[in-house]
């Protein structure tokens, strides 16, 4: 019996049998759910064996969906190799490039991207902006080409490539009653309460680090889910906040939010090129990587003060 299967209906699959969730899948193929789940029924149909079973909420693969999984990741491992080695053949200019970044890189990256696909038009660019609990699952599956992060993870094998500082400054509202006093003691943050990034914030784990190294146990305030959000709750007094000074240069510049300078501030930490050590990087890749170190390097001060 011929099977006349798309590698979309793979794709798709492989999707939803690596998350357990088409919800899930769906979110990482830009799809709506109902796209998903009629690729998968439409390939369930054409092998005439179920390859999903959902008990409660749970979704589970069939004995027929472990056997499928097997095949198309060999098959999609397989594509993936045919487009690596044709981007070696079209040379940098024809390549494609799937970059992942942590949502506070989102603040000068989007700079950095324009430069470099102004030098090489022909590069298409899939690109795609979350937070660090997810990106580690990106990279953990080996999805991405290339990932802007900050603290690379434990645990992970990967190769981590520094290129630009990132310092973490202490914010608040300008009329708050610490704006315009020198070098305060960092032991009078314990007064005070501090707004929190979502569970998986690499600028959540940053915080909490630099807490527990000096002792310091303020009161923990509502957590809040992204940049944007943090700046607006802090302007409106609900507390401080600790973040890189990347994604508040606007509002400091505009005296929408003011930077305390509270002793051992500014934490300087830095930002890294990730990938999977063993990946096998195309000239695409490789050119950018070589066009980000140089880059950030002769204009990483305008990108910090900008």
């Amino acid at each position: 019996m011929a099977l006349h299967i798309t590698m979309r209906q793979m794709q798709v699959f492989e999707a939803v049998a690596r998350h357990l969730s088409f919800t899930k899948a769906a979110e990482e193929l830009y799809l709506t759910q109902p796209a998903v789940s009629i690729q998968v029924r439409q390939l369930s149909e054409l092998l005439d064996m179920a390859l999903f079973e959902q008990m409660g909420k749970k979704v589970y693969l069939t004995e027929a969906g472990h056997t499928l999984l097997k095949h198309s990741r060999t098959m999609l491992n397989q594509l993936n190799e045919i487009e690596y080695d044709l981007n070696l053949l079209r040379g940098v200019e024809g390549g494609q490039l799937k970059i992942c970044i942590a949502s506070t890189v989102n603040y000068f990256a989007a700079r950095l991207l324009a430069r470099f696909c102004e030098k090489h038009k022909g590069i298409k660019i899939s690109l795609e902006v979350i937070n660090r609990q997810e990106l580690l699952k990106r990279l953990e599956d080996n999805q991405p080409d290339l990932v802007l992060m900050g603290a690379p993870p434990d645990g992970m094998d990967v190769k981590a490539i520094s290129f630009m500082d990132n310092p973490l400054i202490v914010i608040a509202s300008p009329n708050h009653h610490m704006t315009g006093r020198k070098n305060i003691p960092i032991s009078e943050l314990n007064k005070e309460t501090f707004l929190i990034r979502e569970s998986g914030s690499g600028t959540r784990q940053a915080m909490r680090q630099v807490f527990d190294e000096n002792g310091v146990r303020p009161t923990l305030g509502i957590q809040v889910s992204g940049n944007e959000i943090i700046k607006q709750s802090v302007q409106a007094g609900l507390g401080l906040a600790v973040v890189s000074i990347h994604t508040v240069r606007l509002e400091l510049d505009l005296n929408l939010l003011t930077s305390l300078d509270i002793e051992g501030f500014p934490v300087i930490r830095q930002w890294f090129i990730v990938y999977r050590k063993g990946k096998q990087l195309t000239k695409t890749a490789n050119v950018f990587i070589d066009f980000v170190l140089t880059e950030t390097n002769q204009v990483g001060k305008s990108l910090l003060h900008k």
